[in-house]
């Protein structure tokens, strides 16, 4: 199994800087307060596409040799990637086809559109995900460029811990939420690198907590059609990304469906940034363990910002 090295980061960074933002660090005094702790919110939710995943996925376009990439690339996912390789594919000129749920929120699909992406909906399943894009790469012979399961898209997730580290300076603790584990495992490989003392906890839904039941077996658990209002965190890790997830990760916290609610508008009111639901998770945590975090410097990753105003989830009245 090929596991990225901090070399890659580097290079990583360098590869990518032409086409990302470099994300600002936002702070709250009120949720300071309310928290116990100095939080440095690290907001991808500003990035190109809305989320983090951009890192991700123009690393790996742009790490294609030109014979390569004139085949296209191909991946599923529920929104956030899949709007990420799209762009990434635009910018480089070539085709993205992307496998999604047809229940992926209607946002998510306009976003990949808008980038020139074409959509082939699939069940919202981890194995009809997998089918489709297998039939896709054999079909086309597409770079097949996994949410989080790559090499070159778990670099490119590093740059955000590399920037936070850069910007924030030395942290106690930095927090992010777990899906499949690709921001996770990218900042576990920046942060072992930069600042080895710094605690990584990753912040997960109750409602699809298969990385926690994975973290207290010791082995991965696979959970399937997982339901939570964090669309982006419903996925399952892989052994590339459990690897960092069991050699670095301090802990694995859970949030309730309404806990994350909560801190998304809390982040909505106070901080005057649209965040989507799975970047309110590392906050909820946060406000349920007061007691970790009380008294100390804090890194806390907003992945993204894509949510359907008109619709979005659990909206107040």
């Amino acid at each position: 199994m090929n596991i990225p090295t901090f070399d890659d980061v580097l290079a990583a960074h360098n590869r990518i800087t032409p086409y990302i933002h470099r994300t600002p660090l936002l702070t709250s005094n009120y949720l300071n307060q309310l928290s116990g702790a100095a939080i440095f919110f690290k907001c991808e939710n500003l990035q190109k596409v809305g989320a983090f995943k951009a890192r991700g996925a123009v690393n790996a376009v742009f790490n294609l040799s030109d014979a390569e990439a004139a085949r296209g690339v191909a991946t599923h996912s529920s929104g956030n990637h899949a709007g990420a390789l799209s762009y990434a594919a635009m910018r480089r000129g070539i085709e993205a086809t992307v496998v999604m749920p047809h229940n992926a929120p209607a946002a998510k699909k306009a976003a990949v559109q808008s980038y020139g992406g074409r959509i082939i909906e699939c069940e919202p399943t981890q194995a009809a995900r997998e089918a489709a894009l297998a039939q896709v790469v054999a079909e086309t012979g597409a770079d097949a460029v996994h949410p989080y399961d790559d090499v070159r898209v778990i670099a490119g997730q590093a740059t955000c811990a590399l920037e936070l580290h850069e910007d924030a300076g030395k942290l106690d603790a930095v927090v992010a939420p777990i899906g499949g584990g690709g921001l996770i495992s990218g900042t576990c490989l920046s942060l072992s690198q930069l600042s080895p003392e710094t605690r990584i906890y990753a912040a997960e839904p109750a409602n699809a907590d298969d990385a926690y039941q994975s973290f207290n077996k010791g082995e991965i658990v696979e959970k399937d059609a997982q339901q939570s209002v964090a669309d982006g965190l419903k996925t399952n890790l892989k052994p590339r990304t459990w690897h960092f997830v069991s050699s670095y990760v301090t802990d694995i916290l859970l949030a309730s469906e309404s806990e994350i609610l909560d801190a998304m508008y809390l982040t909505w009111e106070r901080m005057k940034i649209i965040i989507e639901p799975s970047s309110a998770v590392p906050l909820a945590v946060m406000l349920k363990n007061r007691e970790l975090f009380r008294g100390q410097r804090v890194g806390v990753i907003i992945t993204g910002g894509n949510v359907e105003l008109k619709n979005c989830p659990g909206c107040k009245s």
